[in-house]
């Protein structure tokens, strides 16, 4: 019987020759795992103007109306029925027309209008294109319209966009996760909002706090390594071996993969993160500009910091979210005290935000995202309430090569429905693609049979909003 060199190995000198060659093996397994894994950073489809993505989520649907679309219509006939017709698909019924509680004033050298809610994002407006003509179907409830703007799909189980964009262009620095969601909520959608779905496990996002918990009571000292180096990268290097043994005789096994992968990365952030995490190396200067350790800024602020670390760190994708239950922008009732109070959490750490980025030499390649997942209908709910409103509503880009100073899209008079520039969410997420280099229609994965991608089978570049 002729013996391969393996087996000749395992069965002469008492089997040593085989472990030293399971040693060089698994060597070269964490030096491929480390250098060319899926997340080692991969050229784009075209040259990029954004490299990393910061994304400004607010959970629980801000009024678009009453924040970066004016509408002086609602003033005027405050309190009267709309003389056009409702959507056919609502959420709760309304009553009549609701005016702004806030004024708006024009910012910057663009004379954009933002409300009173929003001074210090207001003064960074000539950064910033507002996108006023949202449109996310008719995903009313919160569960599926955040999924809607997370993932594509308000329906189906689909990877989120952190997910899609560490599987195009994967991570800068190996040491630290390339997608992590800040305080997300685990309502509405829950982990399938950072998720990826059926892409491999490795492109998830990592979780770092919930929307349950103060972000500031979030612990991050059990990124610290409890056990000697040393032990630890023995025990797992035989873990390792002994996993390798087991898809060697059994085939390809993602998930498995996928777990020899989060211990590996697990192992390396023990000596990278704590330092990242750490925003006390900040100067005193730095948090008060920020709002950390200032009531109500301290949380929001917190994330915000955290996030600008993240980026400089090789971080490829932050979310920062603004999350259920703690924080919520679902003003059914007491519109006025909900978004004043949300207001003044997010307001200041987010300019100060855009304004890091700046000083930084950052923001010219980092695209800043605010978004929420739907606006807020133009008639009360209740006396002092509006409902959720999937049909026309605001986000806004900035940095990353999108124009600064601009608006784009306009709704009716009222803020019901789209009048001109629709921007569904297929077009909304194109864009950020192309943003970050990815042709929307190349960037897919064989699932099930076909060829799927973020998009699904929608979506064209909001060129307009481009440099």
């Amino acid at each position: 019987m002729t013996l391969s060199r393996r087996h000749l190995l395992r069965q002469s000198a008492c089997g040593f020759g085989n472990l030293a060659l399971l040693s060089l093996l698994t060597e070269s397994t964490v030096a491929d795992a480390v250098n060319a894994g899926p997340l080692a950073s991969q050229s784009p489809h075209f040259p990029a103007t954004a490299k990393r993505v910061i994304f400004l989520f607010m959970h629980g649907g801000v009024s678009h109306v009453d924040s970066f679309d004016p509408k002086p219509k609602l003033t005027e006939l405050n309190g009267q029925p709309l003389p056009v017709a409702k959507p056919k698909f609502e959420f709760a019924p309304t009553g009549n027309l609701l005016a702004s509680p806030w004024k708006f004033q024009p910012y910057g050298e663009s004379g954009i209008e933002v409300s009173d809610l929003f001074p210090q994002i207001g003064s960074c407006i000539d950064d910033i294109c507002v996108i006023r003509s949202m449109n996310g179907a008719d995903q009313v409830s919160h569960g599926p319209a955040l999924l809607n703007i997370n993932t594509g799909s308000g329906v189906f189980a689909r990877p989120s966009l952190g997910a899609w964009t560490l599987y195009g262009l994967g991570t800068e620095n190996q040491n630290l996760p390339g997608f992590i969601s800040l305080s997300p909520s685990l309502y509405h959608g829950g982990t399938q909002n950072y998720g990826s779905a059926f892409l491999p496990a490795s492109f998830q996002g990592t979780r770092i706090g919930d929307g349950s918990t103060n972000f500031r009571e979030t612990q991050l000292s059990n990124l610290a390594p409890g056990d000697d180096p040393t032990l630890q990268r023995l025990q797992l290097d035989l873990l390792m071996q002994r996993n390798r043994q087991h898809i060697a005789k059994v085939g390809d096994d993602p998930q498995l993969e996928a777990r020899i992968a989060s211990f590996e990365m697990s192992f390396r952030m023990q000596a990278e993160a704590p330092e990242v995490m750490d925003i006390s190396r900040e100067t005193s200067e730095t948090q008060a500009r920020y709002g950390v350790n200032i009531e109500p800024t301290d949380e929001y602020a917190r994330q915000c910091l955290l996030a600008r670390r993240c980026l400089e760190a090789g971080v490829r994708f932050v979310q920062v979210n603004f999350s259920y239950p703690r924080n919520y922008w679902d003003a059914h009732g007491d519109l006025r005290n909900n978004h004043t109070t949300n207001a003044k959490k997010v307001d200041q750490p987010i300019a100060a935000l855009l304004q890091d980025l700046k000083q930084r030499g950052l923001f010219e390649d980092t695209l800043v995202i605010f978004g929420t997942e739907f606006g807020r209908t133009p008639a009360a709910q209740g006396t002092d309430g509006r409902d959720h409103h999937p049909h026309a509503f605001s986000v806004w880009l900035a940095g990353g090569g999108v124009k600064g100073g601009m608006t784009f899209g306009q709704t009716d008079e009222f803020g019901y429905y789209v009048q001109d520039n629709k921007v569904t969410m297929p077009d909304f997420h194109a864009t950020i693609l192309h943003l970050l280099g990815l042709n929307h229609e190349h960037l897919t994965y064989r699932h099930a049979g076909r060829d799927y991608r973020l998009t699904d089978v929608f979506g064209n570049v909001v060129k307009d909003v481009l440099n």
